[in-house]
């Protein structure tokens, strides 16, 4: 049971707060001057025997992804996220989670908005078929899941890190096919590598800050400041994401 003072209460709230002014902030600035920029999401489906390739029809686009809309939902998601837990009632409910070392709201959040930017990210490296973003998006949703079981299961000092490895291994998947993608394409633009670099390192932050929580390692002893570094790198991702795409191809 984590001791969640009245003081701690406070400067969560507002935290919360203030983050959540500022996703929102960021997501109705993107929608309102991005340009009306988007993807295609293609399908390519057999026309014959299966086993015969040349009886594959030729990839045909279903529909396009408007990448400034996309953009805002995940930063709006957040926001929306962050200003459930602020707001008259709902607090008391996160504070009350935050005791038993748990924040469903932060991985139901997670679970849409981070699988959202993942299928951009995979977008943007030339990764456009129906098939493969499904599989991206399902898949990190279910590392997402996986944390949120180790997370309602698992006490730090004391805990079995089944969860948390099916997780990773679920996890990197993705990535390693976006890798390729970017080491194959002949000429990628340099803030796609950007894009790619920093989101890895960030996505795989969230696992390194619930290892140092469950290892009980430094500050981290604490639950409420593994907390508080969700929330920054929840922050950082997504603004960081967010205005890389609109810098560099949403700008009107």
């Amino acid at each position: 049971m984590v001791i969640v003072t009245s003081s701690w209460c406070r400067r969560l709230r507002m935290g919360n707060a203030v983050l959540g002014a500022v996703m929102a902030a960021q997501g109705a600035v993107i929608l309102l001057l991005s340009s009306s920029l988007s993807l295609p999401v293609t399908v390519a489906y057999l026309s014959g025997d299966p086993i015969r390739a040349q009886d594959a029809s030729p990839a045909s686009v279903i529909f396009r992804l408007p990448v400034g809309a996309t953009v805002a939902v995940f930063v709006l998601l957040a926001a929306a996220d962050h200003l459930a837990v602020a707001a008259p009632g709902v607090h008391v409910w996160y504070e009350r989670m935050l005791e038993r070392r748990v924040n469903y709201a932060r991985w139901i959040e997670y679970a849409l908005s981070a699988s959202i930017m993942l299928v951009l990210i995979a977008m943007f490296v030339g990764i456009r078929s129906l098939a493969a973003l499904v599989g991206f998006f399902a898949a990190n949703m279910a590392m997402i899941l996986f944390g949120l079981l180790m997370e309602r299961d698992q006490e730090p000092g004391h805990a079995s890190w089944n969860a948390y490895w099916y997780a990773a291994l679920v996890g990197i998947m993705p990535w390693a096919v976006i890798g390729l993608y970017l080491t194959q394409t002949p000429s990628v633009p340099g803030f796609v590598y950007a894009i790619v670099a920093t989101q890895f390192v960030l996505f795989f932050s969230f696992a390194i800050n619930m290892l140092l929580q469950y290892k009980k390692t430094g500050p981290w002893r604490s639950y409420l400041f593994g907390e508080y570094a969700y929330m920054a790198l929840s922050l950082t991702a997504k603004s960081l994401l967010a205005w890389l795409i609109f810098a560099n191809v949403l700008r009107s």
